[in-house]
């Protein structure tokens, strides 16, 4: 018809090339639009540049960002920082560490999605120092910290059972005005289940609805599993009860969690009815939950039901795992049925092989 297409063209195009999952057909494109004289601006690479990181294309990316540097159009914030995120989530964080540095001494500030990149993948490798140091030069530089940076330090800090360090982030956190959400809360109560403090993890869950935050269903069963390993059945089915009258659906965590617990109060009975409750509501129960069932009745010398449990689950089409053959082997040898054991072993010793 006789118009010319603009940049805004063909950027829309390859924007929705890579939106259809067609990455590698953006990229032929704009190697096309590009050898026929069309000036493409950051919006268009930063839009191929994301593409191909959402397909893990890193390394290709970052080939593009070296191909435009200083000769097609100038790279930004937004570039780099699209980058250092595809880096930091395949836990290749000394080359997040070098782009980031580049981009410094190239004068191009990180906004608050370079260092929510950063201080998450320095968190999934293990390196929490380096995590709050990233935190803390966001405060000196007086970069607004959002709720999902603080959560994701608190969370690897509770895991690696820092929990005193996390409720120091949580008073930085509340200092810069930022509320705490269900993910903050759940993830201290999680860190207090681990080091073995439930009951101050049960008084952070009652606080929450009275600071206008109500639970879901991971935080009914961080407080439910924390409850069952250390025998409060009681208490840990009353939590059940209470998210079901919340229209709160129970999930296979939290159905594991409480025949795990009950098998372990020898409660074995009752496990077996919630089991049957779990399948009455459309739930179906895994190989860790029927594992649990099997150290229940091998620690109760009932190695003969056992054996037919394990039977079960295979007709069930659920495989039994390392777990499972060890559970149903020692039983079987503190049973005395030797010759059993050394038959699941050999059934082990196949599957692995196969």
């Amino acid at each position: 018809m006789g118009y010319r297409s603009n940049v805004i063209t063909l950027t829309t195009l390859i924007k929705g090339l890579c939106f259809n999952g067609k990455v590698h057909e953006a990229l032929h494109f704009h190697d096309h639009v590009v050898a026929h004289g069309f000036h493409l601006d950051q919006v268009s690479y930063g839009t191929l540049i994301n593409g191909l990181c959402k397909i893990g294309e890193t390394r290709a990316a970052l080939q593009v960002l070296r191909r435009i540097e200083g000769k097609l159009v100038k790279p930004d914030v937004v570039m780099y920082t699209t980058i250092i995120d595809s880096l930091c989530k395949d836990k290749l964080i000394i080359d997040a560490c070098d782009l980031y540095s580049e981009m410094i001494a190239k004068k191009l500030s990180p906004d608050v999605f370079t260092y929510t990149a950063l201080i998450y993948g320095f968190c999934i490798v293990g390196q929490l120092k380096e995590a709050i140091r990233f935190l803390n030069e966001m405060v000196l530089g007086k970069i607004n910290a959002d709720v999902c940076i603080f959560n994701i330090l608190l969370d690897a800090l509770c895991k690696e059972l820092k929990v005193k360090e996390a409720k120091n982030v949580l008073a930085v956190m509340m200092r810069q005005g930022v509320e705490p959400d269900v993910v903050t809360y759940t993830s201290l109560m999680d860190g207090y289940c681990l080091i073995n403090k439930v009951n101050k993890a049960k008084v952070i869950f009652d606080t929450m609805a009275q600071r206008g935050v109500m639970p879901n269903v991971r935080c009914y069963n961080v407080m439910i599993n924390g409850l069952c390993k250390i025998k409060m059945m009681d208490e840990a089915m009353n939590l059940f009860k209470e998210m079901q009258s919340k229209k709160l659906i129970p999930d296979m965590i939290t159905y594991n969690s409480l025949i795990d617990g009950l098998c372990k109060s020898g409660r074995i009975s009752h496990a077996w009815k919630l089991l049957d409750q779990m399948h009455d509501r459309g739930q179906f129960a895994n190989v860790i939950t029927y594992n649990s069932l099997l150290h229940a009745l091998c620690k109760n010398h009932h190695v003969d039901n056992a054996i037919a449990l394990v039977k079960k689950l295979k007709d069930q089409g659920i495989r039994p795992d390392t777990i499972t053959y060890t559970i149903l082997i020692d039983g079987l040898c503190k049973g005395g049925q030797l010759k059993n054991a050394e038959m699941f072993f050999r059934i082990f010793q196949l599957r692995v092989i196969v």
